[in-house]
């Protein structure tokens, strides 16, 4: 039997350079449409398809590869007597390396205005097919799907022959891609459809950085971001200085753009253990990063800002006289990185598409045994289903307060209890078993500066004790969803105070 390598690829990196190598030790080299031509341009002797299958392409080439002379050639097991009289009756030659990556399709459905048809179009058939075969049979084949291993495959065959090992590895490779390349499809597909919760569902996320540990140091973990990159989201950040993320700072970080997303006008807002401890909006984004950091001057340290907008220098200044982990903004301004840049260790992160609409998304959590997969918390109340309870009506400014507070509220993980005003919150109480705990936190946060702000709860007052709380600091209204049983007790209680009270009837759980 010949030596022989078959050679398809759509991403032609370095395809070149290992065509000659392969020629150099003795491979008879097989190729198809573009790379052929490629091959053959670059002086390297090459076969085309049909001169193996004895059958010319057709149907625009959707059928070329599909045929016994090489599916044989990649499946027969060379250990097997029997197989190898087949192959020798049967006149066909095995193959010993494969050399494949696909249609790209990732690139085909990201381009703006593809069609359906388009897409379909680049769905590969063959490739996948020769990847699965050659993989089956990787005691006798070298299958490479990725050229980053083209280099290892070199090395190997310079050194007398590629090494089981290795070919383990490469056919982990291959299903591995394949399972991504269908993935991508089947999702396409369920979108496209209107599919939002499949019977089975196959996710699939590229590596975007090893980490040096996970929530602990002694938890490994990596960070994996989506296949199609999401509008918005923190993997479509750039990193403009300081060192790489850890795992705790992409999830806080995540967190922070969460909440400020929740903001159209210029607004800032600190997280520390993914939580917000001060969140402010203003005239522009220096005032709303100075009501953040007033809101709460020790917890900010050693936390995280997102802003919605381009910090300038004298943003710059303020920030840099604490310390802290990142800066996630839409952009700095070049005065901006001087000043920033000086603080060695601090990330900053660019993010340009704030401004767009990312829509609705999939939330995921993963359980021991299973995940549970919910639509985006994306609603934060209808206006139209705002209900005043109580003897006293919000004012209008009472009434921006409260759904300023509810924003917040809505990211703090619950039970929470926010209390602000002006649009800057003073106190925050995060994660509570119980509700009272949390009013009496964000109570005992705000202090002195408690007395005429107003409250915001993520779910209903079980019993009138946060209202009694409420009273005895100063607030003057307060947001809730309502459905509680005791509603009326709270109720009553707002009323002997003169306390407005305006249900919501959407609750804002985050677990």
């Amino acid at each position: 039997m010949k030596k022989r390598a078959l050679v398809s690829v759509s991403d032609k990196t370095g395809i070149i350079e290992l065509a000659k190598k392969l020629e150099s030790f003795g491979y008879e080299i097989i190729s198809t449409g573009g790379t052929y031509t490629a091959l053959k341009d670059s002086g390297i002797k090459v076969m085309g398809i049909s001169e193996i299958t004895g059958f010319p392409e057709c149907l625009d080439g959707r059928v070329k590869t599909l045929h016994p002379s090489v599916h044989a050639g990649l499946l027969a097991m060379r250990s097997n007597p029997e197989h190898m009289r087949q192959l020798e009756e049967l006149n066909i030659n095995t193959i010993d390396i494969v050399v494949v990556n696909l249609y790209p399709f990732k690139k085909t459905i990201m381009k703006d205005g593809v069609t359906f048809s388009e897409a379909v179009e680049n769905i590969d058939i063959g490739g996948p097919t020769m990847l699965r075969s050659a993989a089956k049979n990787y005691q006798d084949v070298a299958v490479v799907v990725d050229p980053a291993d083209y280099g290892r495959l070199i090395g190997e065959l310079e050194a007398g022959g590629v090494t089981l090992e290795t070919k383990k590895y490469l056919m982990y490779k291959v299903f591995a891609h394949t399972a991504a390349y269908d993935s991508l499809i089947s999702n396409y597909l369920a979108k496209n459809l209107g599919i939002k919760f499949p019977d089975s569902i196959t996710l699939s996320f590229e590596k975007a950085q090893e980490m040096r540990y996970g929530e602990n140091p002694h938890q490994e973990a990596s960070f994996y971001r989506e296949q199609l990159p999401a509008v918005k989201s923190l993997a479509g950040a750039v990193q403009l200085h300081g060192k790489e993320l850890s795992y705790n700072n992409i999830n806080d970080a995540n967190g922070a753009l969460e909440l400020l997303y929740e903001f159209s006008e210029p607004a800032a807002v600190a997280v520390k253990h993914a939580n917000p401890c001060g969140v402010g909006t203003g005239k522009d984004i220096y005032e709303a990063y100075m009501r953040a950091y007033e809101a709460d001057k020790i917890s900010i340290f050693g936390g995280i800002v997102a802003v919605n907008g381009i910090v300038d220098k004298k943003t710059a200044e303020e920030m840099s006289k604490i310390f802290l982990e990142i800066v996630i903004a839409k952009g700095f301004d070049e005065d901006a990185l001087l000043v920033l840049k000086q603080k060695k260790n601090l990330r900053l992160l660019e993010l340009k598409d704030m401004d767009k609409n990312r829509g609705a998304y999939l939330d995921m959590k993963r359980v021991y045994g299973g995940l549970l997969l919910q639509e985006s918390d994306d609603k934060l109340l209808n206006d139209d289903e705002l209900k005043v309870v109580t003897k006293a009506a919000p004012t209008k400014e009472q009434l921006e307060d409260l759904k300023f507070c509810l924003k917040v509220v809505k990211h703090t993980k619950s039970n929470a209890i926010v209390i602000g005003k002006d649009g800057a919150t003073t106190g925050i109480g995060a994660g509570q078993t119980n509700r009272i705990w949390a009013a009496q936190q964000a109570i005992e946060h705000a202090g002195d500066k408690a007395a005429g702000c107003v409250m915001a709860s993520d779910a209903f007052f079980p019993f009138p004790d946060c209202v009694e709380a409420a009273a005895k600091a100063g607030i003057t209204a307060i947001i809730q969803p309502g459905g509680s049983v005791n509603d009326a007790q709270s109720i009553e209680a707002c009323d002997k105070y003169g306390i407005a009270m305006v249900f919501t009837g959407m609750r804002h759980f985050k677990h």
